[in-house]
């Protein structure tokens, strides 16, 4: 899994990039974080973390938190060695674009996100009568973040930040996080029974970490609190399309289009290095939708291929800056805006992104997962990913098979299946 530096509304992505990945057995899944329930992420007695919370609560005092407050929070904190554990040994596996798309809109994942609009689909027209993001946008989000809020995580948002205030790497930025979490018990959108999350401090259906919470977050239903952590997830979808809104969302065009590229032209994979010119030039360079679709007449729009010399082109646009000040890496942004397309009702990617290191293409996986999933082999979602669970059906099949146990998949494998 992924987990990329974003600076703009968490200094970590753990939440959006952990929740897009999970649920996807077959794509290498991360389990829902459980602080209660894991034995390995119990309370441990440690006299030194005694000494930084008391030290702490001096620090929070003299920054205007209550005494009341700081009574209430501070007294259940405990250090929770499986969050140090999880800091230290995140694992880092580079996922394709390929991989980021599946997932995102795995069978699974769209209906989910189908049943989502349906369900707040009013709250979601009132959200973008007042900020301008479409309600796909705000349910291709919540379900890259959370899964629709199944994800949501129950580690105690107190305990994981003072845990790593305390101990972790960057023990100054989650000691202010650590504060901001303090300001919103003191404002009293929430209670420190309700204030969970993931093990890095992320909270909510949309995973806000604690400052932003505080600098975005609103109270759209009118109960008097920004609760993004209740069942009902208006707050949070609010909070959200007024994130984006900050960040520069512009009504009316989408986050991007596929485009058919003239022969010859070339595109930079990365939206850091893409050129942007008006809508217009680029139709006058010869670039079309990838099926024969207008593109806008006006506004501007920035051109990359962000696999290369396979998969799709596309010209993004402002909107897609906004979401990527959501999360700071392309794969997420074109893994939510495709996502929202889908949504929306409309097509999947056109380009192929070609065979893997394999040499199997999106549909042999898909071919490869199902087949094993008939045999009786548990891989979690069909998604095309192979992930841990698929490689372990693998293996077990091919030792049951009598073919020699490597592990992986291969056109042979598929065959013999």
């Amino acid at each position: 899994m992924d987990y990329i530096v974003n600076l703009t509304r968490r200094s970590f992505s753990i939440g959006a990039t952990a929740a897009l990945l999970s649920g996807c057995a077959g794509g290498g899944s991360v389990p829902s974080t459980s602080a209660r329930g894991n034995p390995a992420l119990r309370p441990a007695a440690s006299p030194q973390f005694d000494a930084w919370l008391t030290g702490f609560r001096a620090r929070a005092a003299a920054q205007g938190i209550s005494e009341q407050v700081l009574n209430r929070a501070l007294r259940g904190a405990a250090y929770l060695p499986g969050v140090i554990e999880r800091d230290q040994n995140q694992f880092h596996k580079r996922r394709t674009l390929e991989d980021y798309v599946a997932i995102a809109t795995s069978q699974e994942r769209l209906a989910g996100g189908r049943a989502a609009l349906r369900r707040a689909g009013k709250a979601m027209a009132g959200i973008e009568d007042r900020f301008g993001v479409p309600p796909e946008v705000m349910a291709a989000i919540w379900g890259v973040e959370t899964r629709y809020g199944t994800l949501r995580g129950d580690f105690p948002t107190i305990s994981s930040l003072a845990t790593l205030g305390f101990a972790s790497r960057r023990a100054r930025f989650f000691e202010g996080q650590l504060l901001a979490a303090l300001r919103i018990l003191q404002r009293g959108d929430t209670t420190q029974d309700k204030m969970v999350g993931s093990w890095a401090g992320a909270m909510g259906h949309t995973q806000f970490i604690p400052t932003t919470f505080e600098g975005f977050a609103v109270d759209f239903d009118g109960d008097g609190r920004r609760d993004v952590w209740a069942e009902d997830p208006t707050d949070a979808l609010a909070s959200t399309a007024n994130y984006l809104a900050k960040s520069g969302w512009v009504r009316g065009p989408r986050w991007g289009y596929e485009v058919r590229l003239p022969t010859g032209m070339r595109a930079p994979s990365s939206s850091k290095s893409a050129t942007w010119r008006s809508f217009a030039d680029w139709t006058a360079s010869g670039i079309r939708g990838v099926r024969g679709e207008r593109l806008p007449k006006s506004g501007s729009a920035g051109l990359i291929r962000p696999s290369g010399d396979v998969g799709p082109a596309l010209l993004i646009t402002k909107n897609f800056n906004a979401i990527r000040r959501y999360n700071n890496a392309d794969n997420y942004v074109i893994a939510v805006g495709h996502l929202s397309d889908r949504l929306a009702g409309r097509p999947g990617f056109s380009a192929s992104f070609g065979p893997d290191e394999y040499g199997l293409t999106l549909q042999d996986r898909l071919r490869l997962q199902n087949r094993l999933a008939a045999k009786g082999y548990e891989i979690g979602t069909v998604d095309g990913v192979i992930g841990k669970k698929t490689l372990a059906a693998i293996e077990a099949y091919q030792r049951k098979a009598g073919l020699a146990v490597t592990g992986l998949p291969s056109r042979a494998l598929l065959a013999a299946l």
